[in-house]
């Protein structure tokens, strides 16, 4: 563990070994295949002859040559002719054994591509769903940083409900918490164009709105009462009352438990041992002994909301561990507003909720956070 699907070239990964989906006689052919072997230079092409080509669903590994990786792992996907000929477990057995070749070779990480999405024909979205569930039960007993390398937008999402859901919630909840009449359809453009952007402007519609409350309670108040009065009443609201020096002895009595010892509590109280945690959030073991043995750790929110994903916490008890590393919810943030959609409605699964927040370009739950 952990398991990060990426946007990238495959070429450039700097992993030990990256996954090709070669053809049977392994000598090179196009997408991938021709690019990883143009990238790792002709004596790609000079070892792949002497493995005499490769089956449907198994794997061969050759060195990595002028690529960065350390070994190149061939393995054969299915051509999709409906989904009625095997082509499932076909699929499964390229990832289960590049990983079980990858374990073999020592391999502390891995890049796959999406095998068999392309000229093979077989359906984008099932093809990461196979990837997915083989790659997933296998990181539940190894130790290994797996990536899925996918290139450009995919779309692979659009008609899967989690996916559907998410983006209706985070519509109804913009729609009602930040948005003006009339800033709709901008908005929408916005995010087409430059999602930075669009955020920032979300921030400041936010800000705006609440500057209104502010000056609608404030004439709320005033309402009835003569201009110079009014004036002394925005002047009394606006007066800030003298405070006294903080008792710190008394404040640091009232401590909280940090987050370290509040995630190593909820372990214990859900009976489960650190690694099934861990897996489960999508942590790196070497990330969670950092957590174990440093009480002031800070994380990442990312990796906290994994934990709270991993341990099924309720929306309450993931904002309270939350609250213990520093962090809130807000709605104003598109990742918040999915991760207390799936809170809410109990989806634990940490690498599903993945699939949706990397379809929006959003940070990815464990990981290699921090």
């Amino acid at each position: 563990m952990p398991f990060q699907i990426v946007r990238n070239d495959i070429t450039r990964m700097q992993v030990d070994a990256v996954v090709n989906a070669a053809n049977c006689s392994l000598l090179g052919g196009g997408g991938v295949d021709g690019a990883i072997h143009a990238a790792a230079g002709p004596k790609l092409l000079e070892e792949c002859r002497m493995l005499h080509g490769c089956e449907t669903g198994e794997a061969k590994i050759t060195g990595g040559y002028n690529l960065p990786a350390k070994y190149v792992i061939h393995t054969v996907g299915p051509v999709w002719h409906g989904g009625g000929h095997g082509e499932r477990e076909l699929l499964a057995s390229c990832y289960r054994n590049s990983l079980l070749l990858a374990r073999e070779y020592g391999c502390e990480s891995v890049a796959f591509p999406l095998i068999s999405s392309g000229a093979y024909g077989y359906p984008g979205d099932q093809a990461m769903a196979v990837a997915l569930e083989t790659i997933t039960s296998f990181l539940l007993e190894n130790e290994m940083n797996v990536f899925l390398v996918v290139f450009g937008q995919t779309g692979l999402l659009a008609g899967k409900k989690l996916f559907r859901d998410i983006q209706e919630y985070i519509d109804d909840v913009y729609v009602g918490e930040h948005l003006r009449p009339g800033t709709t359809a901008a908005r929408r453009r916005l995010w087409c164009e430059d999602g930075g952007a669009a955020s920032a402007m979300d921030i400041q519609l936010g800000k705006e709105a609440a500057m209104d409350r502010d000056e609608s309670l404030s004439d709320a108040v005033c309402e009835g009462i003569p201009p110079t009065e009014k004036k002394a009443a925005y002047s009394l609201k606006k007066a800030k009352p003298a405070k006294a020096g903080p008792d710190w002895g008394e404040l640091l009595k009232r401590t909280d438990e940090g987050f370290s010892r509040t995630l190593l509590r909820l372990i214990d109280e859900r009976g489960m041992t650190d690694a099934e945690c861990y897996h489960r959030a999508n942590v790196d073991r070497k990330l969670f002994s950092k957590i174990r043995n440093n009480p002031s750790y800070k994380p990442s929110k990312p990796t906290v909301l994994a934990f709270a994903v991993a341990l099924r916490l309720s929306l309450p008890e993931a904002e309270d561990l939350l609250h213990r590393a520093g962090f809130s919810l807000t709605r104003s943030s598109r990742f918040d507003i999915a991760l207390e959609y799936c809170l809410t409605h109990g989806i634990y699964d940490v690498i599903q909720i993945n699939e949706v927040l990397f379809e929006y370009d959003l940070p990815l739950l464990g990981s290699f956070t921090n």
